[in-house]
């Protein structure tokens, strides 16, 4: 992979932090884009030369855009771009406001269709796009309806990309993690019961790490994977054979402590 040009969306921190470090172990010369500016350029001077960062907001096109012009002017060339942004909301349907179910799905999906697009225009023969989407794109789970939604849409966002792409010679796939530590999870492993009952429901045992997702991404983006395309690989440690967490029920439980 040596020599290759990557873009990491949302890689300051958690799943794609973990990435850039991997890809840049692998002979990349990674961007880490991400909104959080001062922790962006903090990952960059981590990795050193010849890596560097950039702004980017997810729900703004005007910026996803730029970040690929940019990166295509600096580094001449553009292979793989892999997208970590994404967040989530808690709440009940009939409780749950529809600006906040917008807001999850304007970075969740639109965000990702917005990087799609662009990276797509400037990838070319050989070029991979590895999007991030989730358990929850198969599994429901109470009180995260947005997040569901929006996943499962990206779910099937990379499929329709990949027929779009792959006559370009560009492979478009995406990992679908279970619960995996990480800022983004924090709030929800606070709640007492939620990874033991995660636990419990998991075949292998255990919550995954950032370093378990960042391994499949890797391999998404090598050469080792080249007529894979279209694929929504599942890494949740057998999570998907059970069911999800409660997150409502002990909430609750603890608000009535």
């Amino acid at each position: 992979m040596s020599a290759r040009v990557a873009v990491i969306v949302g890689g300051a921190s958690g799943i794609g932090w973990a990435t850039a470090q991997k890809l840049a172990g692998e002979g990349c010369r990674v961007t880490i884009a991400d909104r959080n500016t001062e922790l962006a350029s903090q990952r960059a001077t981590e990795l050193g030369e010849p890596h560097t960062w950039a702004e980017v907001e997810v729900t703004d096109e005007a910026t996803v855009a730029r970040l690929f012009d940019d990166v295509v002017a600096r580094e001449g060339g553009l292979h793989a771009v892999v997208n970590c942004a994404g967040f989530s909301g808690f709440g009940l349907i009939t409780d749950l406001d529809a600006e906040q179910f917008r807001s999850v799905i304007d970075v969740c999906l639109n965000g990702a269709f917005l990087v799609i697009k662009h990276a797509g225009r400037h990838l070319g023969e050989g070029g991979t796009l590895v999007s991030l989407t989730s358990l929850n794109a198969r599994q429901p789970a109470i009180g995260m309806s947005a997040y569901c939604s929006a996943k499962a849409g990206l779910s099937m966002l990379t499929q329709v990309a990949a027929l779009e792409l792959g006559p370009r010679g560009i492979r478009v796939n995406a990992v679908a993690p279970g619960f995996v530590h990480t800022p983004l999870t924090e709030g929800a492993a606070a709640i007492p019961g939620v990874v033991e009952e995660y636990v419990e429901n998991t075949a292998l045992g255990r919550p995954g790490t950032p370093e378990d997702i960042a391994e499949a991404v890797v391999f998404l983006c090598s050469p080792q994977s080249s007529w894979m395309t279209g694929e929504i690989l599942d890494l949740n440690g057998g999570a998907h054979l059970k069911r999800y967490p409660n997150i409502n029920e002990h909430l609750t439980r603890l608000m009535n402590q």
